[in-house]
C-alpha cells in the first residue's frame, strides 16, 4: 500500500515537472511577421479604456537550437497599471502563442509582461508596452507635436542666432578673403554654416558681397556647395540621441545667460540654451509620435513614403512650410527613432528636404536684385540636378550609406533594431549626399554660373533706381546683428561711390563753365542725403539690439563714416558748387599755373576719398594710418599753393586777381573734403583701438 502511494505521488511530481518547468534552452521572443520582418507582436498598440485592444500580444517560443517549441505554457502578467494575474495561454505547433488583452479603466500606459510558465525569475521573459487613450487622443498628440516642434524651431533659431552673433563678424571677413579659390571656397562655405547653424545667412553675405563687388558671382557657387556640406552637421548633432541630456543643458544654458557677465560667456549659455530646447522639443515629439507605432493608418503612410516621387514630394513641401531643411531632418530622425522608418523611405525625404530649402531662398529672392536671384538660382540647381541623378539609385545608394555606417547591412531589421540604428544612417545619406553634389559639381562651377548669367542676364537700371533708394538694407536681417552691419557696410560703400564721383565732377564746371554738371550735382546730393538718412535710421536700427561690445563700437564708426561722406557732399553742394556758378557768371579763369594747381590737389583729394573707400571696406589699418600721414602733407601743400597765389596775386597777374577768392575758397574745400576723408581712416582706427578718437577738421 504504502509503495502504491510512493509511486502515485512519484509519477504526479513528474508530471508537475513536466507541465510547469522550461525545457532547458527555451527562450521568449516578440513575434515577427515573417513577411516583412517587422515587429508585429502588438507590441506598442494604442487601445481605449476598458475595451479590448485591437490586436493581441503575441510571442513566439524557440528552443535553443532555434526550432519552434510547441505545447509551452505562456503566463501573461500586467504589472502595471496596478499588477495581477492575466492568464495562460500555449504556443501552438510554430512555438506561436496569441493572448488577447483587455486594457483597464485607466487611461495611461499599460505594461504587460510575459514569461515561460514556470521559468526562472528575470529569464525567459518579455515585456509588451501597451498604452491607453482616451477618444481625444489624437488631439492631444497633435499638441504633443505642435508644441515640439515648436521648441524644435524656437531652439535651433536661438541656437543659430546666437552663433551668429558671436561669430558672425568673423565669419563674414573669412568669406570675403579666402573665396578666390573654388576649392577653398567649398571649406570656406562649410565652415562658416557649421558655426552660424544657417546656409540662409550664408547666402545673404555672398548677396552682399556680390553686390558690394568684393567677389564675383561665380566664386559664390564653391561657397554655396560649401554651405550645403555644412548645413549636414545639424543633422548629425540631432542623430546623437542626447534627449537624454536635454534639460541638463537647458538648465547649464539658463544659468550662464542671465549668471554670466562676459557677452561671450552670455553668448555660449544661449547656444547651449537653444541646443537643449532642439533636443527638448525632439523628445517632446517623439513621446507624442509613440502611439502611432500600433496606428495602421500611420504605419502604411510611412509604407507609402518607399515610393521616391512620393517621398520627395511630401519633404518638398513640408521643408517649405516650416522654412528649415535642418528642422524637417530633425523630424525625420525622431521617426526613424521610433522605428517608423526604413532608410530606403528616409532617403526621398531627405531629398525632399534638400529642394525645399531652395524653395525658401526662392521666394525669399522674389523682388530682390539680381545677384540675389542669380545665388538663389544657383542653388536650386545644384540641388534639383542633383536629385535628379540620384532618385534612380536610391536602392543603390541605400546600399552605400549602409556599408559605412554603424548597424546590420542588410534590410529586414526588427523596429527595434531600425529605432537604433537608421536615425545614423539617415543623416550619412544626407551628408553623402550633399559631399557628393559638392565633389560633382565643383569642377563646372564656373559653366554653371554663365548658365545662371545668362537666364538671369544683368537688366539696365536707372540712375534713380541705383542711387536714390538704399539697394541693401534689409529690416529682417535686424535679428543678426552681424549680418545686418555687413548690409549696412555694403550701402555705405555705394554711397562713398557715389559721393567719389561727385568729387571728381566738381572741377569740370570751372574749366569748361558746364552748367548742366552743376543742376546734376545738386540731384545727386539730394541723393546722397536721402542715402545717408535710411543708412542711419538703419544703424540705429540695428543698435537698439542686442549687441556685443565690439558690433556696438562699430555701429558707432559706420554712423560716422556716413556722416563724413555725407559732409562731403555737402560742400560739394553747397560751397563749391556756388563758387562755380559764380565764376562762370563773372566769366572769371584761372591763371595757367592757378589752375595747374588746383587740378593737382584736386587729384590728390579724390584719391584720399579712394583710399578712405577702401579703408573702409577692407578694415585696412596700415592704409588708414597712411591717409592720416597722407593729410598732414596736403594740408602743408594747400599752404604753400596758397603762398604761391598770393605771390601770383603780387605780381599782378590779371587772371589769378580775378578769381582769387574762388581759387582760395576752392583749395579751402577740398582740403576740407580731404579732411573728412581722413576721418574716416580715423574711425577705422579708432575701433582698432576699442575706444573714440576725436576727429577734427585739419
Amino acid at each position: 500500500m504504502i509503495s502504491t502511494l510512493r509511486s502515485g505521488l512519484f509519477l504526479v511530481f513528474c508530471l508537475l515537472f513536466v507541465f510547469t518547468a522550461p525545457a532547458a534552452g527555451l527562450t521568449l521572443h516578440h513575434y515577427l511577421d515573417p513577411g516583412t520582418g517587422r515587429l508585429a507582436s502588438g507590441e506598442g498598440q494604442l487601445g481605449k479604456p476598458g475595451v479590448e485592444f485591437s490586436e493581441p500580444l503575441m510571442a513566439e517560443v524557440r528552443s535553443s537550437d532555434g526550432k519552434p517549441a510547441p505545447g509551452v505554457t505562456v503566463e501573461f502578467d500586467l504589472v502595471a497599471p496596478g499588477a495581477h494575474f492575466l492568464g495562460l495561454a500555449v504556443t501552438d505547433s510554430q512555438g506561436i502563442v496569441s493572448f488577447p488583452v483587455t486594457a483597464t479603466n485607466k487611461a495611461r500606459a499599460h505594461t504587460v509582461v510575459a514569461s515561460i510558465s514556470g521559468g526562472e525569475q528575470g529569464q525567459d521573459r518579455i515585456v509588451f508596452h501597451l498604452q491607453v487613450r482616451s477618444g481625444s487622443w489624437v488631439i492631444f498628440l497633435i499638441f504633443g507635436l505642435a508644441g515640439g516642434l515648436s521648441l524644435f524651431l524656437f531652439g535651433m533659431n536661438m541656437m543659430s542666432k546666437s552663433l551668429q552673433r558671436s561669430a558672425g563678424g568673423r565669419m563674414r571677413a573669412i568669406l570675403s578673403a579666402l573665396t578666390v579659390n573654388r576649392f577653398v571656397g567649398v571649406a570656406v562655405g562649410a565652415g562658416v554654416t557649421m558655426v552660424i547653424q544657417s546656409s540662409s545667412a550664408t547666402t545673404v553675405m555672398l548677396v552682399s558681397f556680390v553686390q558690394a563687388r568684393l567677389m564675383t558671382f561665380a566664386q559664390t557657387t564653391g561657397v554655396i556647395l560649401g554651405a550645403d556640406i555644412g548645413t549636414t552637421v545639424t543633422a548629425q548633432l540631432i542623430a546623437f540621441k542626447l534627449t537624454d541630456y536635454a534639460l541638463l543643458m537647458i538648465a547649464c544654458g539658463f544659468l550662464l545667460r542671465y549668471g554670466a557677465k562676459r557677452p561671450r560667456w552670455r553668448n555660449g549659455g544661449e547656444v547651449l540654451l537653444g541646443f537643449g530646447l532642439l533636443f527638448f522639443g525632439m523628445s517632446v515629439m517623439s513621446e507624442a509620435m509613440y502611439p502611432l507605432r500600433s496606428y495602421q493608418p500611420f504605419l502604411n503612410l510611412l509604407t507609402d513614403l518607399e515610393n521616391p516621387w512620393l517621398g520627395i514630394l511630401v519633404g518638398t513641401v513640408f521643408t517649405a512650410l516650416i522654412q528649415s531643411s535642418s528642422a524637417f531632418t530633425g523630424i525625420i530622425i525622431v521617426l526613424a527613432q521610433q522605428g517608423f522608418l526604413s532608410l530606403e523611405a528616409g532617403i526621398p525625404l531627405i531629398f525632399g528636404a534638400n529642394i525645399g530649402t531652395c524653395i525658401t531662398a526662392a521666394l525669399a529672392a522674389i523682388g530682390a536684385s539680381r545677384e540675389a536671384t542669380r545665388v538663389a538660382l544657383a542653388h536650386t540647381l545644384f540641388k534639383v540636378f542633383g536629385v535628379l541623378a540620384m532618385v534612380w539609385w536610391i536602392p543603390t545608394f541605400a546600399d552605400l550609406v549602409r556599408s559605412i555606417s554603424p548597424g546590420p547591412d542588410t534590410v529586414g531589421e526588427s523596429q527595434a533594431v531600425m529605432a537604433r540604428f537608421i536615425p545614423r544612417q539617415i543623416a550619412n545619406a544626407h551628408t553623402v549626399f550633399n559631399v557628393g553634389l559638392a565633389l560633382v559639381f565643383l569642377p563646372f562651377t564656373n559653366l554653371i554660373a554663365r548658365l545662371v548669367v545668362r537666364i538671369l542676364p544683368d537688366r539696365p537700371e536707372t540712375a534713380r533706381e541705383y542711387f536714390y533708394k538704399a539697394r541693401h538694407l534689409d529690416k529682417d536681417m535686424m535679428a543678426a546683428p552681424a549680418l545686418a552691419l555687413n548690409l549696412a557696410k555694403v550701402e555705405i560703400l555705394r554711397l562713398g561711390e557715389k559721393v567719389k564721383t561727385m568729387a571728381i565732377d566738381s572741377l569740370e564746371p570751372f574749366l569748361d563753365h558746364n552748367l548742366e554738371m552743376l543742376d546734376r550735382l545738386h540731384r545727386e546730393e539730394d541723393k546722397v542725403d536721402a542715402l545717408d538718412e535710411q543708412i542711419t535710421d538703419y544703424l540705429v536700427d540695428i543698435g537698439r539690439q542686442e549687441l556685443s561690445e565690439e558690433q556696438a563700437r562699430e555701429v558707432y564708426m559706420m554712423m560716422h563714416v556716413t556722416k563724413q561722406f555725407e559732409h562731403i557732399a555737402d560742400i560739394i553742394d553747397k560751397q563749391i558748387r556756388p563758387l562755380a556758378m559764380k565764376m562762370v557768371e563773372n566769366n572769371a579763369e584761372f591763371s595757367e599755373t592757378g589752375q595747374a594747381e588746383v587740378q593737382s590737389y584736386h587729384i590728390k583729394m579724390c584719391k584720399q576719398i579712394s583710399r578712405a573707400l577702401e579703408a573702409f571696406r577692407d578694415g585696412s589699418l596700415d592704409l588708414a594710418k597712411r591717409m592720416s600721414d597722407k593729410q598732414r602733407s596736403y594740408v602743408a601743400l594747400e599752404e604753400n599753393y596758397r603762398q604761391a597765389h598770393f605771390q601770383r596775386i603780387h605780381r599782378a597777374i590779371s587772371e589769378s586777381v580775378a578769381s582769387s577768392e574762388i581759387h582760395l575758397e576752392l583749395m579751402d574745400s577740398y582740403r576740407r573734403i580731404s579732411s573728412y576723408s581722413t576721418n574716416v581712416g580715423r574711425a577705422i582706427m579708432s575701433q582698432d583701438k576699442f575706444g573714440n578718437a576725436e576727429y577734427e577738421d585739419e
